[in-house]
């Protein structure tokens, strides 16, 4: 397979890719996301073995708007006082899943390209790091290139923001779990609930 290489003004060509669940790398405020339309068995396969992951292990799901969560995850007040102040943003919240049993990672960009790359797509993308696992984030189109040329069809130029993956941070107990630290650490997501 050759890889090719996009332009962000070339949005629509990245849609079409996508919509034929094909797997595409693209810059995010944090690193170089892997994406795919959610719910394409076929595409998520694609991913699973471009990424060479662990079948057992679970993908964000991004969405480009606040107003789709109520779509795909239960969130409470305290959820939504955090999920208010820190997206869009490097922030990944895991909530129960209305759509499945148990749970799953909720991601919104701060990255206007990825945003309309999720709306004009018409679904959120199941994504994650554009890297094989065990190897280092990307952050560059030639890091990933280095990574997965000839294993993904399609990476979107550019560069990455924050250049550190994003904080993740468990919501589904009382007690809320910092799982990954990013930017966002625990003692600024306390601070806004006091």
């Amino acid at each position: 397979m050759e890889t090719q290489i996009k332009k962000r003004a070339e949005i629509d060509a990245v849609v079409t890719a996508l919509k034929q669940e094909k797997v595409v790398a693209f810059p995010t405020e944090t690193v170089y996301g892997l994406g795919v339309i959610y719910d394409s068995k076929i595409a998520i396969e694609r991913l699973i073995e471009a990424k060479q992951r662990d079948m057992s292990k679970r993908f964000t799901l991004m969405l480009s708007d606040k107003e789709e969560l109520d779509q795909y995850v239960y969130v409470s007040y305290r959820d939504q006082l955090i999920i208010d102040k820190f997206m869009p943003g490097d922030i990944t919240v895991i909530l129960n899943s209305k759509k499945e049993k148990g749970t799953i990672g909720i991601r919104i960009p701060d990255d206007v390209f990825v945003r309309e790359l999720i709306r004009k797509t018409g679904k959120p993308l199941y994504v994650t790091s554009a890297n094989i696992s065990h190897q280092p984030s990307t952050t560059t189109t030639k890091e990933v290139l280095k990574q997965l040329n000839g294993r993904i069809p399609l990476i979107v130029e550019g560069e990455c923001g924050h250049l550190q993956a994003s904080s993740v941070v468990d919501l589904t107990t009382d007690e809320i779990k910092l799982l990954r630290q990013g930017r966002i650490t625990i003692e600024m997501i306390e601070e806004e609930l006091k």
